[in-house]
């Protein structure tokens, strides 16, 4: 773990809070390029209705727009939730050096929980830091879901 992967993780926390707040699953991502938050972004599939807006695609789509550039190389992800398939397989297209989550996710995790990505022989290697602030993100996450199943049924979000 380095020295600022805690901060950068308290930044994505902020993120995963304010989706938290409108009724999404509050996991949260931001993209660091030269000790620079680069883009920022948090799940919205219940709000834009749309499966592609995981927090992860948001940061790399703005990462891409601001710099410029679809190679992310030189970049670091962090996401509060261990990375899905589908931002798994986004992270490596745009050869995003170094990725950091917080907490495991044991039903899609892409990078440990369900199955490992990194082990497969693509074109892009990655480096992995799970379990920063692990235990603020995880809580997240429950405190969220604990909340869904304590509304009445039929009741939105």
């Amino acid at each position: 773990m380095i020295k600022d992967d805690v901060y950068y993780m308290k930044r994505a926390i902020r993120c995963a809070e304010s989706a938290a707040r409108i009724g999404e699953v509050p996991i949260g991502a931001v993209i660091v390029k030269d000790g620079e938050v680069v883009a920022k972004g948090f799940n919205t599939r219940e709000t834009k209705h749309n499966s592609l807006h995981h927090a992860e695609i948001i940061a790399i789509d703005r990462a891409c727009k601001k710099l410029n550039a679809w190679r992310l190389s030189d970049c670091t992800l962090y996401v509060t939730a261990e990375p899905c398939p589908m931002c798994a397989g986004a992270i490596v297209n745009a050869r995003i050096k170094r990725v950091v989550f917080g907490c495991r996710d044991p039903k899609a995790g892409a990078f440990g929980s369900v199955f490992d990505l990194s082990v497969y022989p693509l074109n892009h290697k990655y480096e992995v830091t799970s379990g920063v602030s692990e235990d603020e993100c995880a809580k997240l996450l429950s405190d969220f879901f604990k909340s869904l199943r304590l509304r009445p049924k039929g009741e939105k979000q």
